[in-house]
């Protein structure tokens, strides 16, 4: 039968469950599986931007031997942001543990060890979730906390910059030059980008459930989009991938089961660039407030193991996180409503 001396064991030490943490199998989400953000592991939670308005002009024609334009460089503009903490934790008792009994080849440490894993990896899950809802708001310009209204970072603020227009597609009106609005929406993303955008970049919008039934069933895409469907269903990937229309990749999102937590509107559709330059970053410090991890660049998890050393009734395992995901370009953001 298990005991809690269990935990005593260099298995559950701080720097082993960190390592842990990071193998337990999680199904990607939509915007984890795309690799929008550029990481960068930080040694500190403070994060230092440098932001300049860089713009190109023409140069005057000037004779021989006459002295060159002389162009000023632009003042950058700093300014300092934060990681952020996600903890989240569980207890086991001793009186769960010293129900745990082995079965067949397993040992009572494996038995335990399972069910540590199973308890730290609903955390894990957790976690998962709360850094895509992250990503979203990033995608918007808009860092929220958990409750879906505190504002951690507005970066059309913080940056200021003022959100483009909305723009209304109109699909209920079976006129309506849908493969039109596409390009006025990535040209003025490429135009707003400063540069950002190369040859490689795509535009993809994540889109409502409503918005979505009402684009691939206008007038103008239905063909197109019966087409792209039955080569998919053909690959048998219909599922995985993004309808591509005028220039764009459109994703159905699919966020939390009560299409709310982490969601976008019914109604709306987000346009973002994918593979552009400096737009989007996550930076992750490291979990500083514990001496192992002082001084050392950040990762995406930190697991470890708290033990009641006084009467030996519970472990606790804990589940640490230090990221910040960024839109360093929010003019490259587009948002709009299907009618």
């Amino acid at each position: 039968m298990a005991s809690m001396d269990i935990f005593r064991t260099d298995a559950f030490g701080m720097v082993e469950l960190s390592a842990a943490a990071k193998d337990i199998d999680y199904v990607p989400q939509t915007l984890g599986a795309l690799g929008i953000f550029e990481e960068k592991g930080v040694f500190l939670r403070k994060v230092a931007v440098e932001k300049k308005a860089e713009s190109l002009s023409l140069i005057e024609t000037s004779p021989d031997g006459a002295a060159p334009r002389n162009t000023m460089p632009t003042q950058a503009n700093i300014r300092d942001f934060r990681t952020q903490r996600l903890a989240d934790s569980f207890t086991l008792f001793a009186s769960e543990v010293a129900g745990m009994r082995a079965w067949g080849t397993e040992t009572e440490l494996q038995v335990v060890m399972d069910e540590y894993a199973e308890r730290m990896g609903t955390l894990r899950g957790n976690m998962d979730l709360t850094h895509e809802f992250h990503r979203l708001g990033a995608l918007q310009g808009l860092l929220l906390d958990s409750d879906g209204t505190s504002v951690i970072y507005d970066y059309f603020a913080e940056f200021g910059i003022a959100p483009a227009p909305t723009i209304n597609f109109r699909l209920n009106v079976e006129t309506t030059d849908i493969r039109g609005l596409c390009h006025q929406v990535t040209r003025s993303m490429s135009r707003s980008a400063k540069g950002a955008f190369t040859t490689r970049t795509k535009v993809h919008a994540l889109v409502g459930d409503n918005f979505f039934d009402d684009f691939v069933n206008h007038p103008k895409v239905v063909r197109t989009y019966d087409g792209w469907a039955a080569a998919a269903d053909l690959r048998n990937s219909l599922a995985f991938e993004a309808f591509p229309f005028g220039g764009i990749l459109w994703h159905n999102y699919r966020g939390t089961d009560d299409n709310s937590t982490v969601a976008i509107g019914a109604d709306e559709a987000r346009f973002f660039p994918v593979g552009a330059t400096d737009v989007f970053k996550k930076f992750v410090s490291p979990a500083d407030e514990f001496a192992p991890f002082v001084n050392t660049k950040g990762q995406d998890v930190y697991a470890m193991n708290i033990a009641d050393k006084d009467r030996q009734s519970w472990v606790k395992g804990e589940l640490y996180s230090y990221p910040l995901y960024m839109c360093m370009k929010p003019q490259c953001l587009r948002k709009s409503v299907g009618r």
